[in-house]
């Protein structure tokens, strides 16, 4: 049900932007960015969008001012299992899922659309015991970095892949004698779709 409203209000919003948001390039929605642009300020909304297909939910709200960009997010990853992002202690036995959790992300254009960033995320993981399917809860503050490129389709729609690695302290949790330890590290591509709300340049 979050996620069909999701959709509605994503699509609603594009709609509305489309044909009521003035843009400072005066250009059409189609018609290519200016060669060597560069951008002031913008105002952009985005997603993970793979989470929709596992049930669960992504969606982020970003600000640039000129190279440095700020953005807040919410991710929710329903069915998918991160647990083989993780390196070392990664465990076949266990399956790890993302509940509802928010994170801070400051990022620096090294060049154009190419984005270098650190980031804060609140993780609540639901780990699932695959033999008994019991499952514990597990809090974790992750920081780490990424890197990634926004590809633009006309003035406002972008795809932009990347690569993220996450660090985290030790947690552990109990399955009646058998201890989870979750991975202290996840290596992770990722791939966003976006919107640019507002642009100046």
């Amino acid at each position: 049900m979050k996620t069909k409203l999701f959709l509605v209000a994503a699509i609603s919003l594009m709609a509305t932007t489309i044909q009521a948001q003035p843009d400072s390039t005066k250009g059409t929605f189609l018609k290519p960015l200016p060669r060597n642009y560069q951008v002031k300020q913008a105002l952009e909304v985005e997603s993970l969008f793979p989470m929709f297909f596992t049930g669960g939910y992504h969606v982020g709200l970003g600000y640039r001012y000129e190279k440095v960009r700020v953005r807040v997010s919410v991710i929710n990853g329903g069915t998918y299992d991160c647990e083989p992002a993780g390196t070392e202690n990664s465990s076949p036995e266990f399956k790890r899922y993302y509940k509802t959790s928010p994170g801070l992300f400051l990022g620096y254009n090294i060049w154009k659309n190419l984005e270098v960033y650190s980031f804060l995320e609140f993780h609540t993981f639901e780990i699932e015991q695959v033999s008994t399917g019991l499952k514990r809860d597990i809090h974790s503050t992750d920081f780490g970095g990424g890197i990634s490129y926004q590809f633009f389709f006309g003035r406002h729609i972008y795809l932009q892949p990347g690569f993220h690695v996450y660090l985290r302290g030790d947690k552990s949790a109990d399955f009646n004698g058998t201890v989870y330890n979750i991975p202290n590290v996840d290596l992770a591509p990722v791939i966003r779709i976006g919107y640019r709300i507002w642009s100046k340049y």
